[in-house]
């Protein structure tokens, strides 16, 4: 019945995965650079700490995106993540994201029997399911796994939502995500979502995933209410690293899981060796700019901006946001 929990607090829930997308959102931090070394100890805390999938970034078009003026990860070529991974002969799987309009997916997309890959993400927004279904459809006769991350869903209207995810849910698609892109969500709007998306999704016998961004500091409180109600598919990444507040983080997520083959400690072992370095190099997380987007529903670029800036003008910039959205 909506609203009825699935599981407890005590209980394990054997149909949860988790995937950890720090190197796909953590990349928008730092424009994919992130060394050899550093992506190889993740994946290694990854499989040991029990983690389902590892998104180890984009599959952007090297046409729309110049290679020069990003890492790799930006572009996840076949031949990297193998350099990284081997024939990943483990139980972690690889995923990787796929923007509509910004992926050469038939170029750039291999069959599933030449590629490291087992699942694609396609990333859409509302106007433009009919070109995501079109991808997932590809990836599927390919041979993958497939998820959609439909964006911004907090600037679309109920019934459109409902239209949307219907549509989705009649495709190949194995798992629809619940994503808040600007962290404007609370957990009461959390809950009523998750159950729109389940009530549609169930009946295709489909998967739901939550995906939340920490701008009012809510990422972690919005994922455990969609988990609570049956989400099944859950981010997070590592010290909660993403563009501006960054998400949730993924060692809070394994802490509350109950599920004995998640394994904290490689994940704080990775923290002192390799988090702590990056955070005095590269600045992500809550902060009272990405607090204010997240409050009047607006794209965190402008807390962004404010933040390189080193502005303090709070006030000023509040004015502002509601100038923009006026």
């Amino acid at each position: 019945m909506a609203g009825e929990s699935k599981g407890s607090l005590m209980t394990v829930r054997e149909d949860v995965r988790v995937l950890d997308a720090t190197l796909r959102d953590g990349g928008l931090v730092n424009n994919f650079y992130f060394t050899d070394d550093f992506v190889r100890a993740l994946y290694a805390m990854n499989v040991a700490a029990g983690v389902d999938y590892m998104e180890f970034g984009y599959k952007a078009s090297k046409d729309l995106f110049d290679p020069e003026k990003f890492g790799k990860w930006k572009f996840s070529d076949d031949d990297d993540i193998r350099a990284i991974v081997g024939e990943n002969e483990t139980g972690l799987k690889i995923s990787v994201m796929a923007d509509v309009g910004r992926t050469d997916f038939h170029r750039d997309i291999l069959p599933r029997s030449e590629s490291p890959i087992d699942l694609i993400r396609v990333a859409t927004y509302i106007n433009t399911l009919p070109a995501a279904i079109e991808m997932i459809e590809d990836a599927k006769k390919k041979g993958y796994e497939t998820s959609v991350n439909v964006m911004a869903v907090s600037k679309t209207g109920t019934d459109d939502l409902a239209k949307g995810i219907e549509l989705l849910a009649q495709s190949s698609v194995d798992t629809i995500y619940l994503v808040d892109s600007f962290g404007a969500f609370y957990p009461e709007q959390i809950v009523r979502l998750t159950e729109l998306y389940l009530s549609i999704a169930e009946k295709y016998g489909k998967n739901v995933g939550i995906h939340a961004h920490n701008n009012q500091q809510l990422a972690f409180a919005n994922t455990i209410e969609s988990l609570r109600l049956g989400a099944s598919f859950v981010d997070g990444t590592v010290c909660g690293m993403g563009r501006g507040a960054g998400n949730c983080y993924l060692e809070s997520l394994l802490s509350f899981l109950k599920n004995p083959k998640y394994n904290l400690v490689p994940v704080m072992r990775f923290i002192e060796k390799h988090m702590v370095p990056l955070k005095q190099k590269e600045t992500w997380g809550f902060d009272l700019p990405y607090l204010l987007t997240g409050i009047l529903n607006s794209h965190p670029s402008s807390a962004i901006e404010f933040i390189r800036d080193g502005r303090i003008d709070y006030t000023q910039f509040y004015q502002e946001i509601l100038d923009d959205i006026g």
